[in-house]
């Protein structure tokens, strides 16, 4: 059993900068292992300011206009070569005038999933992860791949495996069911990685780990049985460290191709959209991260397939 297609399929938030170049380049790999089409969107802001205006120049809506439709065209010739057809069948565009994690949290509602570069070319420069890239992890109701643009320059070994965070919360039972079917449709082992802390308990307070490390293991055998009996072609490999998921994701991201982690841990402040381990392995990690929401119709990617 698969999925119905969705409106929007894989959409790529496109702006012209070379992060949203090598989003489009995953974008396009990802959608066809999901058998979905791309969505294209550019997103028009409004912008409150005033604009010099000549009987040479244009106002600042259609320079907007203007500058959108440009990189609607790259983007679609930039999809085009990745695909390598002059004209791809199964392709969309759209722009939309909103506040852009307004317009994509939106769209989201009716997609798979949608990919964006870590940074963007904003008019007010850019931000270690940018904001939209931020607030679409934070708000959207599919999962969210963030890609960096040296990606596209440093190839991703298609043999490594995908790394998955997993700490038991309903928000990384998502994120597992979309890790396991990552690693099936690539072919590759599913690294599965647990935390007993999220912060660095034993050294600090001496405890020994020995004491504790039969909890985690049985917590992961757990948590991973019925998805290595829905998919036995997922060789995986548990990882159980003491505390400091950050570092250990960072560092396990190295020998990874793809990073899966949901968006809420199990911190006890869950109004917190985006814990702080999530955010900083999208911002850190050089490889995609994909983030999947607790709660979502889409949250489990074609996990379903029996």
């Amino acid at each position: 059993m698969s999925q119905a297609p969705t409106k929007y399929g894989v959409i790529v938030a496109v702006d012209g900068s070379a992060e949203s170049d090598a989003a489009i380049s995953w974008a396009a790999r990802e959608a066809s292992m999901l058998h979905e089409h791309v969505t294209l969107i550019h997103v028009v802001q409004p912008v409150a300011l005033s604009w010099p205006v000549s009987p040479e120049q244009t106002t600042f809506s259609e320079w907007q206009e203007d500058n959108a439709r440009h990189v609607i065209d790259q983007s679609c010739d930039r999809l085009c070569a990745e695909l390598d057809q002059p004209h791809p069948p199964d392709y969309r565009t759209e722009v939309l005038h909103a506040h852009p994690v307004d317009a994509l949290a939106d769209a989201s509602k009716d997609a798979r999933m949608i990919v964006v570069g870590s940074h963007g070319r904003g008019a007010f420069g850019r931000l270690l992860l940018g904001s939209v890239s931020r607030g679409l992890v934070e708000h959207v109701h599919c999962p969210v791949a963030v890609i960096h643009s040296n990606e596209a320059s440093t190839p991703i070994n298609p043999m490594a495996p995908v790394l998955l965070g997993i700490d038991g919360s309903p928000a990384s039972e998502a994120a597992t069911a979309w890790a396991f079917d990552e690693a099936s449709r690539r072919g590759v082992e599913l690294i599965a990685l647990h935390a007993w802390s999220d912060i660095a308990v034993f050294p600090m307070l001496g405890m020994d780990w020995r004491t504790y490390q039969g909890q985690g293991e049985e917590l992961l055998a757990e948590r991973l049985a019925g998805w290595e009996d829905r998919y036995p072609d997922v060789r995986v490999n548990r990882r159980l460290v003491c505390d400091t998921p950050r570092h250990w994701l960072i560092e396990e991201s190295r020998k990874a191709q793809l990073v899966v982690l949901g968006r809420r841990g199990r911190g006890g402040f869950t109004g917190l959209r985006l814990g702080g381990v999530s955010a900083a392995i999208a911002r850190s990690a050089k490889v995609p991260v994909i983030v999947v929401p607790t709660s979502s119709a889409n949250a489990v990617g074609t996990a379903a397939i029996a």
